[in-house]
């Protein structure tokens, strides 16, 4: 049963980490953070916390938890790079808008799954997929020069394209080790 006093370090400590920019704004000009740029930090990393635990509430062994926080992980991640400084071009390139796309199949997957295992892992191996797709599409459609940035964004992107496959295959660990998922996914 979730409470508010099991709650309270999910929504507490997510803050900690944002003293480093308040802290470091005092002392150095180059770090500039609005006061929106604390709150969607703060939204971003408690939204991942409570995210996590929400999916961990009905417990799971090593390999369903290992795997939810490396999901979790990578969504946040994949947030907060395009927000900084985008993966295609700068923040504001439309192309990067093609990767909420992979973070849509992460929502609705989570929901549809409803927790169970064998569900989060085709979750999980499809946003890769999709993000393996991502700067191949954007790509296509907006036709750049073929330069050494086309390698370091595609590279980069491997980065998650490895971290959605490794979940995914985390959480077909916990689907084979856990007969009651098995059972209630039909494996």
């Amino acid at each position: 049963m979730i409470t508010s006093r099991s709650l309270l370090p999910w929504f507490l400590v997510p803050a900690l980490p944002l003293l480093v920019p308040l802290i470091a704004m005092r002392f150095n000009s180059e770090v500039n953070w609005s006061g929106f740029d604390f709150v969607a930090a703060y939204v971003l990393l408690a939204g991942t916390g409570f995210a996590y635990r929400l999916l961990t509430l009905r417990g799971g062994g090593l390999s369903y938890r290992l795997a939810t926080g490396i999901a979790v992980t990578a969504c946040l991640l994949l947030i907060w790079v395009n927000l900084a400084v985008g993966f295609i071009g700068d923040e504001d390139n439309p192309a990067n808008l093609l990767y909420g796309a992979v973070l849509l199949i992460c929502g609705f997957g989570a929901v549809l799954a409803r927790g169970a295992p064998r569900g989060l892992a085709r979750t999980a191996q499809a946003a890769a997929v999709a993000q393996f797709l991502v700067p191949i599409l954007a790509y296509l459609i907006w036709r750049p020069n073929f330069d050494a940035n086309v390698l370091k964004i595609f590279l980069l992107n491997a980065f998650w394209v490895f971290l959605f496959f490794v979940s995914g295959r985390l959480y077909l660990a916990a689907a084979r080790g856990d007969p009651a998922a098995a059972a209630r996914t039909g494996a």
